[in-house]
C-alpha cells in the first residue's frame, strides 16, 4: 500500500507569500493533480508532461473567469518551477 502524494511537501521549496496565497496554491495544486490523475492516471507531478498542464488550463478552466484562470496559471508556474522543467504557459 502506497502513501498518497503530499502536495504540500512537494511545493514547500517554492511556495512563498501570505498564508492565504499558500493555501490557495495548495488547494489549486491538489485539484490540478486530481484532474490529471483522473484523466491520465499520472499520480505525481514527476510523471506529468507539458500537455497535461496545458490540457488542464485550456479544457478544465476554459469557461472560468479571467481572474480564476490567472490564479491557476500562477499555481501551474509554481508546479513547473518545482519539477524544474523549461515549460512556459501564457495567459
Amino acid at each position: 500500500m502506497s502513501k498518497p502524494f503530499d502536495m504540500e511537501l512537494f511545493l514547500a521549496g517554492v511556495l512563498t507569500g501570505s498564508h492565504a496565497s499558500r493555501k490557495r496554491h495548495l488547494r489549486q495544486a491538489n485539484l490540478i493533480q486530481a484532474e490529471i490523475a483522473e484523466r491520465w492516471q499520472r499520480e505525481t507531478p514527476w510523471a506529468w508532461q507539458r500537455k497535461h498542464l496545458a490540457w488542464f488550463l485550456s479544457h478544465h478552466l476554459g469557461s472560468r473567469s479571467e481572474a480564476t484562470r490567472y490564479y491557476y496559471l500562477l499555481t501551474v508556474r509554481l508546479l513547473v518551477r518545482r519539477i524544474e522543467k523549461p515549460w512556459v504557459f501564457n495567459r
